[in-house]
């Protein structure tokens, strides 16, 4: 049996803008992808803390160090400017392996800047 695990998540970033015209997905700086163990054109999860709203969509890699993070295509109706939001990514899990398994968090400051990543099972800080 396969369980679905969470893989990794940037906490609390700050949506820099929101493109209704362009196609969908969710442009985020390639650092913090990095950081969280994302891939570019991955599926993921994103949660708005400040409205509630919850969607899934796309990455697509923004330019690094940017602080970018900006929803696009009919998601910009579910998230505005200044919202904060968490991104996530799941993945199957070995059952044996779904114990043992510690997803990468990203925290970031009010500029989208990488402040801490942790292990989210124990708050230990990864090098």
């Amino acid at each position: 049996m396969h369980r679905e695990v969470l893989r990794g998540k940037i906490h609390r970033a700050t949506v820099t803008e929101a493109n209704l015209e362009y196609e969908g997905s969710l442009t985020v700086d390639r650092e913090l992808l990095e950081a969280a163990g994302f891939s570019a054109h991955e599926k993921i999860d994103v949660y708005n803390l400040t409205n509630g709203n919850r969607f899934s969509t796309y990455l697509i890699e923004g330019p690094p160090g940017s602080g970018v993070i900006c929803v696009n295509g009919a998601a910009a109706h579910l998230a505005r400017r200044g919202d904060k939001i968490i991104v996530t990514a799941y993945g199957l899990a070995a059952e044996a392996e779904a114990r043992t398994h510690h997803p990468r968090v990203v925290l970031v400051d009010e500029e989208n800047r990488i402040k801490t990543l942790r292990d989210e099972s124990t708050g230990a800080r990864v090098s």
